[in-house]
């Protein structure tokens, strides 16, 4: 297979392997410039050439036939870094006839964004059709991107877009209802080392230069860049750069020169953007399905890209009320015990702390009666009037106060043969209400006893005092 060399400073302009290579007799000039990256050098100029996407771009697929047959619509094109996003944009700006325009929401304001408008609605006016490229459309704020809801309304421009963010959190609703959304994948490993053999092979990528890959090299790039195509060219094009060179003059790309660059695996995860909430929740689901192998690869995705272990841990504490709660009360205090443990020690040590607590969190019986119970009661307070706190539970420090009957009628439980009173310590209009009701899994199941035991005695139903049960921890008789 053969290569190109990373550019290097040659002079006032930069030089690759390219440049050194000798030209056949009478060859044209190559139509691409080689002091680009080879990621840019590569980028496919027809619809056969893009690699993967197979689902929108394979034939017979939508996104393929609107492009084909030049009837794009407004659309947005959403996925992780370097799957093909400006790729796509660039074929359909090769195959439609309407006049395409790239807009970058970093280096472009408003003033440009209404210029360029009022020109489209003008061409549209002469027959002209324009399509408007809009890359990282998640970095405009509202009112830009309000700017093109007229203009795309009333088909002045096409929109395409191009987002590594959810549209659904930042794009504006209003926009996001005019546009088509196509998601894009992320690039499987046997895709990503096709399109790194290609690069080997063509002249406008490695094709000067004499050099040596095996496929073992090529999956380990393509394993590495986790999906990223950019990164995969850009990766094998620095191996290129720092091959050695052996005998035959051949670049020899081996273990050894990837291991310098290689340092690890790119996990795609943003500590504030949809990733982040996406593989929490994988995890708090997977400790609540009772699978702890799940539970600790979901960890290790998030500690090894780099989130802070105190936010995991937080995670934890709420796992350990909202979903275990009292069928095993001991989870709450290892929660807070490996909280402790990572503010103390930080990463990495704290990382077994977090598998500690993730394991014990999965295997631990579940039980959402308290997170359904509060839900509950906070509905009834939310929708019904602020009733006055009964006059009996009332407290009554005050002469005034006793003589308008607060703590009128208290039974103090501790003076109770039974330990507890009949007396009601919720509103009339809530009386009887019931809001927590056990799950009956591990220590909940003593908690269900009782509960049940005090509901019959206070409703009369029994006579039996609810602390002479067992259940209730009665003391057994000799």
């Amino acid at each position: 297979m053969r290569g190109v060399m990373e550019p290097k400073a040659r002079g006032l302009r930069q030089m690759s392997l390219l440049d050194a290579a000798p030209a056949a007799a009478g060859a044209a000039a190559p139509a691409f410039d080689p002091a680009q990256p080879l990621a840019s050098r590569m980028r496919p100029e027809s619809l056969d050439e893009v690699v993967g996407q197979k689902h929108l771009l394979g034939e017979g697929r939508a996104l393929r036939r609107m492009i084909e047959e030049d009837r794009v619509p407004s659309m947005i094109l959403w996925g992780p870094p370097g799957v093909g996003k400006t790729t796509i944009a660039n074929v359909i700006a090769k195959c439609t006839k309407a006049e395409f325009v790239p807009y970058s929401a970093v280096t472009s304001g408003i003033k440009e964004l209404k210029d360029l408008m009022a020109r489209a609605e003008q061409a549209r006016r002469l027959g002209i059709r324009t399509v408007l490229f809009v890359d990282e459309i998640h970095r405009f704020n509202k009112a830009q991107q309000d700017a093109f809801l007229p203009y795309v309304e009333q088909g002045s421009v096409t929109l395409v877009g191009a987002t590594t963010e959810n549209p659904s959190f930042e794009v504006n609703s209003a926009l996001l209802s005019r546009c088509k959304v196509f998601v894009l994948e992320a690039l499987p490993e046997d895709e990503a080392v096709r399109l790194l053999r290609r690069a080997l092979e063509s002249p406008k990528g490695f094709g000067g230069v004499p050099v040596r890959v095996d496929d073992a090299t090529l999956h380990r790039i393509a394993l590495n860049a986790n999906g990223d195509a950019r990164l995969s060219l850009n990766t094998l094009e620095a191996a290129v750069a720092n091959a050695r060179v052996d005998e035959a003059g051949v670049r020899v790309v081996d273990e050894a020169v990837l291991a310098d660059l290689v340092d690890r695996k790119a996990l795609l995860y943003d500590k504030g953007g949809e990733e982040h909430y996406n593989v929490i929740s994988a995890l708090h689901k997977s400790m609540r399905n009772s699978d702890p192998d799940a539970a600790l690869y979901w960890l290790a995705r998030m500690l090894e890209a780099g989130e802070d272990p105190l936010y995991v841990a937080r995670r934890c504490i709420r796992f350990a009320s909202e979903d275990v709660g009292l069928a095993d009360p001991n989870a709450l205090l290892l929660a807070n015990a490996v909280w402790d443990a990572c503010h103390n020690i930080g990463m990495p040590e704290c990382n077994c702390a977090l598998a500690q607590i993730v394991v014990y969190l999965s295997l631990a019986p579940k039980s959402n009666a308290l997170d359904v119970a509060y839900h509950r009661v906070a509905a009834d307070a939310q929708a019904r009037m602020a009733e006055p706190v009964p006059l009996q539970i009332r407290n009554a420090p005050t002469r005034l106060m006793k003589e308008l009957d607060y703590g009128k009628g208290y039974a103090y439980a501790h003076d109770t043969d039974e330990k507890i009173a009949r007396m009601s310590c919720l509103p009339d209009s809530l009386a009887g209400r019931r809001y927590y009701e056990p799950a009956g899994l591990g220590a909940e199941a003593r908690m269900k006893a009782r509960l049940a035991a005090v509901r019959d005695w206070r409703e009369g139903r029994t006579d039996v005092p609810p602390f002479s049960t067992p259940a209730f921890g009665a003391p057994p008789k000799p």
